[in-house]
């Protein structure tokens, strides 16, 4: 949480030092709540016998303030929704206790099968590593691309998983082999301006189309189609935030036919159109952009 009075991140001078002074003492009690802008919920652990969430949790978070950012980290859901603040909004938890979150709390619109849900002042994210995912969202939102890339490398994680994309459940790892499909997903990824079709892809792995597209869904947990887009999406995105090229210059850029390409499947990702996605970064634009 950051109590309100303190130098807010976006005011900071960015450093570029390991975080050797960082102290994770204990400084405030649950009066900070009323004056945070932003309350991290850490994962809670709810069972079988138990899933109650100390009271005096529940009336700290009484105190929060209307407009204060909530964000759980994954079974954090369930101390939101003790605390009624989930009540008829859209969240997410981890898929493992999905069931036992629905019994518990039916009137909280449960998605089990996404990373994370932005529903505004409250954001909800499944597993302990989606949990950085929306962290990452919050510091892309509040500062940019180009600060929440910076920690994502310092993390060394991915800096843009979509919370629309589907939490990896169930998916068993291929044996290991000296045969897999990396060498493919690179090349692709160096060429995304290019045209290219599965036949491209399974021969940069040497494999036949059947193989290659049975180790690729196996290895990414996605069919090599699917993938490819979401690779196209996710670099459009990347350009839309960080540059004022045009959406048919960006399409051409990425592997699109068109505006009108990149239009429909930014669309089916994140339900918005180029306009709008950009201007969530960069403000107001003109409708050429």
């Amino acid at each position: 949480m950051n109590p309100r009075g303190r130098p807010k991140g976006r005011n900071a001078t960015a450093t570029t030092r390991w975080p050797s002074e960082l102290s994770i003492t204990v400084e405030h009690g649950p009066e900070a709540l009323r004056t945070a802008d932003t309350v991290v919920i850490p994962p809670f652990t709810p069972t079988a016998v138990t899933t109650e969430v100390p009271q005096a949790v529940v009336e700290a978070l009484g105190s929060v303030t209307a407009g204060t950012r909530l964000v759980s980290i994954c079974t954090g859901a369930f101390v939101l929704a003790a605390a009624g603040l989930l009540d008829g909004r859209a969240a997410t938890t981890h898929w493992m206790v999905a069931d036992l979150f629905r019994a518990c709390f039916p009137q909280v619109a449960l998605d089990p099968d996404v990373l994370f849900i932005d529903d505004g002042d409250v954001l909800t994210s499944a597993g302990a590593a989606s949990g950085l995912d929306v962290c990452l969202h919050v510091i892309r939102k509040d500062h940019g691309s180009e600060v929440a890339n910076q920690v994502a490398r310092m993390c060394v994680v991915p800096p843009w998983r979509d919370g629309g994309q589907e939490q990896y459940i169930q998916h068993p790892v291929p044996d290991a082999t000296g045969s897999g499909t990396a060498t493919a997903r690179q090349w692709a990824l160096e060429n995304l301006h290019e045209p290219m079709t599965l036949t491209d892809l399974a021969e940069h792995s040497h494999m036949s189309l059947r193989t290659f597209a049975r180790r690729f869904t196996e290895e990414v947990g996605m069919s090599p189609g699917r993938w490819l887009i979401q690779q196209r999406v996710d670099r459009a995105r990347h350009l839309l935030e960080t540059t004022d090229q045009p959406v048919d210059e960006i399409a051409g850029q990425v592997g699109f036919a068109g505006g009108t390409s990149l239009r429909e499947h930014l669309h089916a990702a994140i339900g918005v159109s180029p306009l709008a996605y950009r201007r969530t970064f960069r403000g107001t634009l003109s409708p050429a952009h």
